[in-house]
């Protein structure tokens, strides 16, 4: 059995240097993922196994090369995780697969030039994967959800060492889709879950599990953390995984998770999407 993982973790945004829409976290939310991942024995700490971009190393193209090097020759039974930590936004829906008719991306360190990299980029990637292929997705930035989910009532944290992991979309998509909020509708929307519902997302027939930092229609913080900039959620949730081991299920890790966040008094609410199946399997299995 293959076990891989790429870590992606962008604080230094293009231009290089101080000027481009910096964050502070990222990097050590990778430094974290990685040593949580190889202590647990989940991924060995080699450059055959692990590969990890940061900064300026992180542009769209190099990302979406570690990707295909990730699922590269995978097989049923392999174990593959990737880990984005940095700037998330949402851009007009033009293939018209969303709901709220907006595509959640993720953005490298080039995304002004290059673009950004969107979620039906991602599903593009993933659809190459032979059954029975383990694969985990985690994403600590802005919107990375792509269902609703219910809201916290807990403020955010009051402190002023705080930053949230967007970026404005690009000005035309942004600008069309204020302009025209039926663009790319198609036909009767249909309903969201309830309000309320805190449980994680079911998805027949998906190919991969994906751990989102919040909803699609929230940030996700850093903050500063025992002294260091991290993500809320990748802190917590590398902290919540070498607390449990790999024993825990990815239902109740994700349940560790969300009770840790709100403790922490933050209102982002992590999403779990998965089969029922991958759901109620250990985690990285």
């Amino acid at each position: 059995m293959t076990k891989k993982a790429l870590l992606v973790g962008i604080n230094d945004y293009a231009p290089a240097g101080a000027g481009g829409p910096d964050l502070r976290g990222c990097v050590n939310d990778v430094r974290d993922m990685a040593n949580t991942l190889s202590v647990l024995g989940v991924v060995s700490p080699a450059p055959s196994t692990m590969r990890i971009l940061t900064d300026t190393r992180a542009t769209r193209a190099s990302i979406i090369s570690g990707f295909k090097w990730l699922t590269s020759g995978a097989k049923k039974g392999d174990m593959l995780v990737f880990h984005y930590s940095g700037h998330g936004s949402q851009v007009v829906d033009v293939s018209g697969d969303e709901i709220d008719r907006r595509d959640e991306a993720i953005c490298p360190h080039d995304y002004a030039s290059a673009g950004m990299i969107k979620d039906d980029d991602l599903r593009a990637l993933l659809a190459v994967l032979p059954a029975g292929v383990n694969i985990d997705l985690i994403l600590d930035s802005c919107f990375s959800g792509t269902a609703t989910r219910a809201t916290s009532d807990m403020a955010m944290p009051t402190e002023p060492c705080i930053a949230y992991r967007y970026l404005e979309p690009p000005v035309d998509w942004g600008f069309f889709l204020d302009a025209d909020p039926t663009l790319a509708q198609r036909g009767l929307l249909r309903g969201r879950p309830k309000e309320g519902a805190r449980d994680a997302v079911l998805v027949p027939g998906l190919n991969h599990v994906l751990w989102s930092g919040c909803r699609d229609n929230q940030t996700s913080a850093e903050a500063m953390i025992a002294g260091i900039w991290r993500g809320v959620f990748s802190y917590n949730y590398c902290k919540a995984l070498r607390g449990a081991g790999l024993s825990i299920t990815r239902r109740r890790l994700d349940a560790q998770i969300s009770v840790n966040v709100r403790g922490m008094g933050y209102s982002q609410v992590g999403q779990l999407e998965g089969t029922s199946d991958s759901l109620g399997e250990k985690v990285f299995t």
